[in-house]
């Protein structure tokens, strides 16, 4: 099993790359919705301010490293370029699932990134189902003090675990154990998609039994059956995984959706998600932060300068979007009127 992890999270990276791996006919809805354009602004460009509170605190931005990898070898480049540049930044870190991390110390060291982003928020993040098959509350508690995490996000993938070989597909009654650990774990515990989005029904439940964030991770970015099927073995599964080529709810519909149910609490953004534009028009539909996977991963894989390079992008088209609407904080741009549907 310990092999099995390192070679499945390889074998991910590789295929995130460079495999068609977004759904058919899949759409965000992003692109439903269009900025009016101002052209009085009526602000400083210079004094534009993306600074947002996540976890009690205050950040540079409200943008987000959504959870990748680790577990691998690879992954521990990649985790630590995300790292120096979300430190330079003012970005938010995702690790990837840390299951591997409690079940292989080999790769402990690829989680291990507090050190090159001391003061920004670090998610560690381990697949909910993980909670009916031995993760218990010792176990995320000792993820917490490996990773020096701020927060612990479960996330949901439930077709995955169907696809993906030896997946554990035992879902039953997480809802009462998800609660359990809100209460006793010392850091918030959020929940996640992995690329077929929350609803608002869904994040209410959860909301209401104690987690602190919803990240949305809605449909129209990567398909994690899409990414099972390169992997599989099996025709018969190769097959299933086609019939879920369309699957989920766009990420527009999601954050519309969880935004209405649950209040003040913390929504994330992600799913697609693929410029500063998409961003804004997120923050705009209800977000309170945005994140970003596949869109940096190249980068990652690179450099940190490579990765700065993208982080600075995002940030611009983020702050050009504001500007060319006339709002200079994200408070406004959360009660714009300038965002339409076509």
């Amino acid at each position: 099993m310990v092999d099995s992890i390192d070679k499945r999270k390889s074998q991910h990276i590789d295929i995130v790359l460079n495999e068609t791996v977004t759904g058919l006919n899949t759409s965000t809805g992003f692109e439903s919705f269009k900025f009016i354009h101002n052209a009085l602004p009526e602000i400083d460009f210079n004094e534009i301010d993306l600074s947002s509170d996540f976890l009690g605190k205050r950040y540079k931005t409200p943008f987000l490293v959504s959870s990748m990898t680790g577990g691998a070898a690879l992954a521990e480049t990649i985790n630590r370029n995300i790292a120096e540049a979300s430190e330079e930044k003012g970005w938010a870190i995702g690790l990837g699932s840390t299951r591997a991390l409690i079940e292989n110390e080999k790769y402990r060291s690829s989680f291990q990134v507090r050190e090159y982003a001391p003061s920004v928020p670090i998610i560690a993040n381990l697949g909910a189902v993980q909670l009916n098959y031995g993760f218990d509350l010792e176990k995320c508690q000792k993820i917490i003090e490996i990773t020096e995490a701020d927060a612990l996000v479960l996330h949901l993938n439930s077709i995955q675990e169907v696809i993906q070989q030896g997946g554990d597909t035992n879902f039953k009654d997480l809802l009462i154990k998800i609660e359990k650990l809100c209460r006793e774990l010392d850091v918030p515990v959020g929940v996640k998609e992995v690329g077929w989005g929350i609803d608002g029904t869904v994040a209410k439940k959860l909301c209401d039994v104690g987690v602190s964030f919803i990240d949305v991770a809605g449909a129209g970015g990567t398909s994690w059956s899409q990414v099972e099927k390169y992997r599989s073995k099996e025709p018969i599964k190769k097959q299933a995984a086609e019939a879920f080529s369309e699957w989920g709810i766009p990420t527009v519909e999601c954050i519309t959706s969880v935004r209405k149910q649950i209040g003040n609490q913390t929504v994330i953004a992600s799913g697609g998600i693929k410029t500063g534009v998409d961003g804004a028009k997120a923050i705009a539909l209800g977000a309170d932060m945005v994140g970003f996977g596949r869109s940096v991963l190249q980068a990652a894989t690179e450099s940190v300068d490579q990765m700065l390079e993208v982080m600075a992008t995002k940030e611009l088209e983020l702050q050009m979007a504001m500007f060319a609407i006339g709002v200079k904080s994200l408070d406004e741009l959360k009660v714009t009127d300038r965002l339409v549907q076509r």
